[in-house]
């Protein structure tokens, strides 16, 4: 009996989480972080605008310098830097799509066909949630949600949960392999890490953008 077909891709809304402190550089906002003399977070707005409707920015700082990008910007609905957990919240309760795409601000190479291999994943186990995994573990905050989450994700944040890995996991959850991308999710968490990323873009195999 032949496989049936995936259901359709439906509308999704991007949503890149740039709302943290970025304690490890030094409290810089890691979206604004340059290489090669451009931001992080246009990186990754050119990987995600073709493959989704709409985009939304989640910062809670230099909300200007995110606006100039023609996207909304919005912060957590609780302030204090609560973690992507918080992020993810404001984009589900912001969203005018039943899907929700979360990328971070700081993985300018992120996978081409990230969205659609996580709606693949999540069609073919009937799962609620699909996260990638990558380099033997699993990468959180790329991860497809539908905003009938919202609520019981709120409620996880007021119960004081902050660990994106430990909120999907009580989710039906699919695992979107991209074993074959491991180097699409490399991100900068350190000035040494931007530094080793920046010299490998410079002969990185294929198009940056």
């Amino acid at each position: 009996m032949p496989t049936p077909p995936l259901p359709a891709l439906p509308p999704l809304t991007g949503l890149i989480l740039a709302g943290g402190r970025g304690t490890r550089l030094g409290g810089v906002d890691k979206g604004l972080v340059e290489l090669h003399g451009r931001p992080l977070v246009e990186y990754v707005l050119e990987r995600l605008r073709p493959q989704t409707g709409a985009i939304l920015i989640n910062a809670n700082r230099h909300h200007e310098r995110y606006a100039a990008y023609g996207v909304p910007v919005i912060p957590d609905l609780e302030g204090g830097f609560a973690g992507p957990l918080a992020g993810i919240a404001a984009g589900l309760a912001t969203a005018r799509t039943d899907w929700v795409v979360v990328v971070p601000c700081d993985c300018p190479l992120l996978p081409s066909d990230l969205v659609a291999r996580l709606w693949q994943a999540r069609c073919t186990a009937e799962a609620d949630v699909a996260v990638a995994q990558a380099a033997g573990r699993l990468q959180p905050v790329f991860a497809l949600v539908p905003v009938t989450a919202r609520a019981e994700l709120e409620r996880r944040l007021r119960a004081g949960e902050r660990k994106v890995e430990a909120w999907l996991k009580a989710q039906r959850l699919a695992i979107a392999d991209f074993s074959d991308e491991a180097e699409a999710f490399v991100n900068v968490n350190t000035e040494e890490e931007r530094r080793a990323l920046e010299a490998r873009l410079v002969s990185f195999p294929r198009p940056l953008l």
